[in-house]
């Protein structure tokens, strides 16, 4: 029997090893997400006996939550909103295309390996593969910081972030014909409406429980301001339980509601960022893992395993996804050629499609096990050849240019010696003057901000202060200044 601390020891050291293969991964230019899979691996066939595809596919649901919901919050809709029709029409008409075609070269290849499938079978193998992993997106282009000319990184995260909804219904669509479970009743009438129903519901849940959190973070006024990220975190679970339960897609649900969180004036709301980047990194870093752990390597280099998945990734990447990204960018003129071929190179699969392909698994679908080890194996492709040469495709293509870095970024406050105070003004400190200039202040001192009755604004040198202004004031001779306020009369100062 292995004690519970014996479990978080093995998985300190997952995490451990997955983050210094990240940094090796960085270094190289190789995705990280990638090495976090082959670690899982790699423990998984030698040290680790994990099978639970259940479990693989609660954690998935749960990554796929926060990863979702925190690209939503990341992305400014200023910035979507040029590009909003390419890319839901990439995110739904294009999976739709992919699928279909995918599925048609599966079942024609399939019997000349001397595998033996039907149509609907090699549809659910393509409809799994079928959407861009929001994971992999998200974390390959924001960490390369290289700049997409026509509005391309948005186009590609908009449809990363939303193409999931459109795979998952066809996916258990199918799971249900197959498993038939879901044969009474099914057609494409049905199948139609379904889709339309999940994605109106979860288009408005996802946009009225955002807003319903954005108004409670801003009113609930919370001493512990910790609870916050508490707070924001349970309404991301909640958003996706309640719009599943009223059969609405929760995947599209939680991006939209992270959309509107992200687009909307929050308490705190740097606090919650910070927390959220960090923790869909643990997300996702925890999710590859499992997907790692879960798959049975020996199964996964059969030869017919092997042959079948580069067939099939080779015909993605060359075939399929450049012909539904042609038909679905044919109506938008304004896009170049250059870039309608970066977008078909940039169809990356991740930690998605291995997800999806544990429904049929835990359904125990013929050949589910077979569908796992294909897309698993596509799915290596993917992020190996399209991953690794996001950058070089983008270079080549004359799509990229380098991004300004800010020399105010995130290490500004741990490098900077100034320091922020906060004081109350009181009579002594207008006795030779009411304008803010004739405040005796040392010197590398700035007010940068007044607060009067809950109004803020930016002092200039002739602005009048008076009694009961808080100020904020920057400076870097923290002891003058302490010797300043004593001298002012002032009782209360917070710094920070």
């Amino acid at each position: 029997m292995i004690g519970g601390e014996n479990y978080l020891l093995v998985g300190a050291v997952l995490l451990i090893i997955a983050v210094f293969a990240g940094k090796v991964a960085y270094r190289f230019g190789a995705p990280a997400l990638l090495l976090f899979l082959g670690v899982g691996m790699f423990f998984g066939y030698n040290f680790i006996s994990f099978d639970s595809a259940e479990f693989a596919q609660v954690v998935g649901m749960v990554a796929l939550c926060i990863i979702l919901f925190s690209g939503g919050m990341d992305t400014r809709f200023s910035e979507i909103r040029p590009v909003m029709s390419p890319g839901v029409m990439l995110a739904t008409v294009g999976v739709i295309l992919t699928a279909f075609i995918v599925a048609g070269f599966v079942w024609l290849v399939a019997p000349l390996l001397g595998i033996s499938l039907t149509f609907p079978f090699a549809l659910l193998l393509a409809a799994t593969m079928s959407s861009t992993d929001s994971a992999s997106v998200f974390s390959i282009l924001r960490t390369k910081k290289q700049g997409l000319r026509e509005n391309l990184r948005p186009l590609l995260e908009l449809e990363s972030g939303s193409n999931d909804p459109m795979a998952y219904i066809l996916t258990v669509l199918l799971v249900g014909i197959l498993s038939g479970s879901g044969h009474d009743g099914v057609s494409i009438g049905s199948s139609v409406f379904m889709f339309f129903v999940q994605m109106f519901v979860g288009v408005l849940l996802g946009y009225g429980l955002g807003r319903g959190t954005v108004w409670v973070i801003n009113h609930i006024n919370i001493a512990n301001t910790s609870l916050y990220s508490v707070l924001l975190l349970a309404s991301v679970f909640l958003t996706f339980s309640f719009t599943s339960l009223l059969q609405g897609n929760g995947y599209l649900a939680v991006y939209i509601a992270g959309l509107v969180v992200g687009n909307n004036k929050l308490a705190h709301k740097r606090t919650l960022a910070t927390f959220f980047d960090s923790f869909t990194w643990l997300c996702q870093v925890i999710m590859f893992l499992t997907l790692g752990l879960l798959v049975n390597v020996e199964e996964l280099l059969q030869p017919d395993i092997v042959i079948l998945g580069c067939l099939v990734g080779a015909f993605m990447i060359l075939v399929a996804r450049p012909v539904s990204v042609f038909a679905c960018l044919a109506p938008f003129r304004k896009f170049s050629m250059k870039a309608r071929l970066y977008v078909s190179w940039v169809g990356l699969r991740g930690a998605v499609p291995i997800i999806f392909a544990t429904y049929p698994v835990v359904e125990h679908i013929d050949g589910a096990e077979m569908l796992f080890n294909i897309v698993f194996f596509v799915t290596l492709i993917s992020m190996a050849v399209q991953g690794t040469t996001v950058s070089g495709m983008a270079n080549a293509l004359g799509l990229a240019y380098e991004e300004r870095e800010s020399s105010f970024g995130e290490e500004l406050q741990e490098r900077m010696t100034a320091a922020f105070s906060e004081v109350e003004v009181n009579m002594q400190m207008l006795l030779n003057g009411g304008k803010l200039s004739e405040i005796s202040l040392p010197d590398n001192t700035l007010v940068v901000m007044i607060c009067r009755d809950g109004d803020y604004f930016v002092p200039r040198g002739n602005t009048e202060l008076l009694e009961g202004d808080k100020l904020l004031i920057l400076s870097d001779r923290g002891d003058e200044l302490d010797n300043q306020y004593k001298e002012f009369g002032v009782e209360e100062v917070l710094k920070f």
